[in-house]
């Protein structure tokens, strides 16, 4: 498949008149101004509930190692169930359940989703890790989907509210990545487990007397995938070169997305953040990665992954985050009754999967189609497009992808192809290169960038695309909350 995409598509969509262009006028920083409001049909169906997005909240998303290193993970998830209840002032009983996606998973705190939400606690440690706040009748359980995890988490919550389960879902995500599980080696815990067994001094002592410097190898949580073996940095490279997408474009790409995500920040657009009072140290209310530079300082960087002559580096890729979100989602009968003024509708959404491969990093090409035509949408109807930056290069080669007739119609058996978004509509606020990729949160933050910029821009519909690990992917089209 890789050698067909590198003589087919290389070529296809750089010929096509619509297709993407990676200019330094294509990337220019400039937000167009607010669009005129919509008057498009609304997706509401007979008979079916209309559930909303109240609001979303999320920490500061901070490049691991820094600021949050000596926190565990539920830390920042209390933290963002406790700014979503500060925001929404919800009853703490109203909420029926919650909800919480994560990928590196603590071994202490399986369930991350009950952990952080349970009021009463049984020892002193657990109750400075715990309690947001919420009423410990609320069930709680954790998903997990790698990068669209909190995704799962909100349309598993639209799930139960569709089908009469509940009226009132917390979701969120939470990764944290300063501190990951580190296992012994299998020898070693074969040989400790044993140690639990054995019923005398001599067994015991025999047990220890076979430990070699061999066992004392530590096991690194996988970084590769586990059906192919390979990184996704490494795949993310590999699928650079299939769409011939050059290093000077994703250097161009990455900057764009830093340069965005400044912006924002600096005029108070990500008003998602709420601030965080690390213990020991100040308040934190800003993302740390946001760090524009210049191309010829991102040109001196060496490839990350595929060296000597790859195109992916530590500037065109996302880094390694800590970070939560939460998100209130209830019917919207619910909602009003509350006297909530919801900020958006959430919509039809879809996930596909495919080739773990040479297609890990397209689910955005393959679920986009989907989700379109589910709420009869055209890609021209969508006012903003949010999606998911793990590098630099799978944006780039998604967007040729879904500009390319030939990929449509030898891949995805459709006739033609879906288009590519337009880049004034497209994650105009940063995306995951510059804001952040904590795995288990991102969807969240997207959901709520999605309705805030579809209030501040006058536009009706948006539409959220992920990619994720096993070769799967998202996509939910969210429609703004009449003003």
């Amino acid at each position: 498949m890789a050698s067909m995409l590198m003589n087919s598509v290389r070529n296809c969509s750089l010929k096509s008149p619509r297709a993407v262009q990676f200019a330094a006028r294509s990337l220019s920083t400039a937000v167009p101004l607010q669009a005129q409001a919509k008057s498009k049909k609304t997706l509401s169906k007979t008979g079916v509930k209309n559930i909303v997005l109240v609001d979303g909240v999320r920490t500061p998303f901070l490049q691991s190692g820094t600021t949050y290193a000596d926190l565990m993970p539920h830390d920042l998830a209390r933290t963002a169930l406790q700014g979503l209840l500060n925001r929404t002032g919800i009853p703490k009983d109203a909420v029926d359940y919650i909800i919480y996606g994560t990928v590196i998973q603590e071994v202490k705190t399986s369930n991350v989703a009950r952990e952080v939400s349970s009021l009463h606690l049984l020892s002193a440690e657990v109750q400075a890790a715990l309690g947001a706040g919420f009423s410990d009748r609320i069930p709680a359980h954790t998903v997990t989907m790698a990068c669209i995890s909190s995704n799962q988490a909100m349309t598993t919550a639209v799930g139960m509210i569709a089908a009469g389960q509940c009226d009132a879902v917390v979701a969120g995500g939470v990764e944290f990545m300063s501190d990951v599980p580190i296992r012994h080696s299998r020898k070693m815990r074969k040989t400790m487990l044993s140690l639990n067994k054995a019923k005398t001094l001599g067994a015991r002592l025999a047990l220890l007397g076979s430990i070699r410097p061999a066992h004392l190898a530590p096991e690194l949580p996988a970084v590769a995938e586990f059906s192919t073996e390979e990184t996704m940095g490494h795949s993310a490279d590999r699928l650079a070169a299939a769409f011939g997408v050059s290093r000077r474009e994703q250097d161009e790409y990455a900057l764009r997305s830093h340069s965005l995500a400044k912006r924002a920040q600096d005029e108070g657009l990500l008003s998602d953040v709420v601030g965080f009072k690390v213990p020991g140290k100040d308040i934190v209310s800003k993302d740390n990665g946001i760090r524009p530079s210049s191309m010829e300082q991102m040109a001196k960087l060496k490839p990350a992954f595929v060296k000597p002559h790859g195109t992916v580096t530590a500037a065109n890729s996302s880094y390694l985050t800590d970070g939560a979100s939460a998100v209130l989602i209830m019917s919207e009968e619910k909602a009003l009754a509350l006297g909530y003024k919801p900020k958006a509708y959430l919509r039809d959404f879809v996930y596909v999967s495919q080739d773990p491969k040479d297609q890990l990093l397209l689910g955005p090409s393959y679920a986009t189609p989907k989700v379109l035509e589910r709420s009869g949408l055209k890609l021209a109807d969508i006012d903003v497009f949010e999606f998911h930056e793990a590098f630099a290069g799978q944006i780039l080669s998604n967007l040729k992808a879904m500009d390319s007739d030939w990929f449509a119609k030898t891949y995805m058996g459709r006739t033609s192809k879906v288009g590519s978004p337009p880049l004034d509509k497209f994650n105009l606020w940063g995306g995951s290169l510059s804001l952040g990729h904590p795995f288990g949160a991102t969807g969240c933050r997207l959901v709520t960038t999605v309705a805030h910029r579809l209030k501040k821009e006058g536009g009706q519909y948006g539409l959220v695309a992920a990619c994720a690990a096993g070769g799967q992917g998202h996509a939910m089209v969210i429609e703004a909350y009449p003003q």
